[in-house]
């Protein structure tokens, strides 16, 4: 049996590491992207069900990754979770308009990965 490809940024080991268990415990292959060039091409090409990508990162926009995900016909499709720090207002706020399906605060992502998952899978 396939199991469905979850493709995930994070920067912070934590809680990054701990979804990847997460997801794992809830059946699903976990694909670790380091790059946007990684996540734009994994995005496309690898079918996943669903990404999660930590907001904060020193190295990349993640807020333009997710608009460049939603601009593309091949991954407009694709629900997108963001995760930051609740102190991170304004990223989230970013997320929000860049098209991100649901944005989270960190903890509360591991928490209720379950339920966010069965809401950002819903069909509208």
């Amino acid at each position: 049996m396939n199991l469905p490809l979850a493709l995930l940024f994070y920067e912070d080991l934590m809680p990054g590491t701990q979804l990847v268990n997460r997801l794992e415990d809830l059946k699903y292959r976990v694909q670790v992207v380091s790059s946007s060039d990684e996540l734009l091409a994994g995005a496309a090409s690898a079918g996943p069900m669903l990404i999660l990508v930590d907001l904060v990162s020193k190295h990349l926009d993640v807020c333009g990754l997710i608009k460049k995900l939603r601009a593309t016909p091949a991954t407009a499709h694709i629900p997108v979770i963001a995760f930051a720090d609740e102190a991170e207002e304004k990223l989230q706020s970013t997320a929000k308009e860049a098209g991100a399906t649901l944005v989270v605060t960190d903890a509360a992502i591991l928490l209720h990965l379950n339920q966010f998952i069965e809401r950002a899978l819903q069909v509208e």
